[in-house]
């Protein structure tokens, strides 16, 4: 499978590389990152999950890839989107999502490689729709959906399978963008 990466303005979303693991866990240590994520065990568990989406580009060609911002920094994050696992409740799926550290917030990097995502995923793979989901409380994830052009439906909010019972992160809301309803207003 060809591994793809995509070039914006200001980001390349690409490969992952061994030297992304150390800002990756830094960033899975910051709190205001991980407030609504489950964290990470420890440092292996941190680079297994790097592997995992390393893994996911080199099999699929497209992933959440690590998100570098040129002329600024190496690795800021990631982006992209993803093959939702069967445990979710709306499986078969492809998530878009990003993940900042947050010295790189409020600069429309998350906007600017969501709206790269989308149009790879509806223009390349020809995907009918896109769907991401978060925490209720995540409201800076929910206004970059927003922002991209997602709705979301309360009827699809839900548990989600791997967050455990009484855990704040346990509800979610879930939102879509079908292909054909992107830039109807353009």
């Amino acid at each position: 499978m060809k591994t793809h990466s995509i070039t914006t303005p200001r980001l390349i979303l690409r490969q992952w590389r061994d030297e992304d693991l150390e800002p990756f866990w830094a960033m899975g240590q910051d709190a205001e990152v991980m407030e609504f994520l489950l964290p990470y065990a420890d440092r292996a568990d941190s680079d297994a999950n790097a592997v995992r989406l390393r893994n996911h580009i080199d099999a699929h060609g497209f992933g959440f890839w690590a998100l570098e911002a040129s002329g600024v920094a190496p690795f800021i994050g990631f982006a992209g989107i993803l093959n939702v696992n069967d445990a979710n409740p709306f499986y078969p799926a492809v998530e878009i999502g990003w993940r900042l550290a947050r010295p790189h917030w409020g600069k429309g990097y998350a906007s600017e490689a969501a709206e790269a995502a989308l149009t790879f995923g509806f223009e390349t793979l020809k995907l009918d729709e896109i769907i991401a989901f978060t925490v209720l409380a995540n409201i800076r994830s929910q206004a970059v959906m927003h922002r991209i052009g997602m709705t979301r439906n309360p009827a699809d909010d839900f548990d989600h399978p791997r967050v455990p019972d009484g855990s704040p992160l346990k509800r979610h809301v879930l939102y879509r963008i079908a292909a054909d309803a992107r830039h109807l207003d353009d």
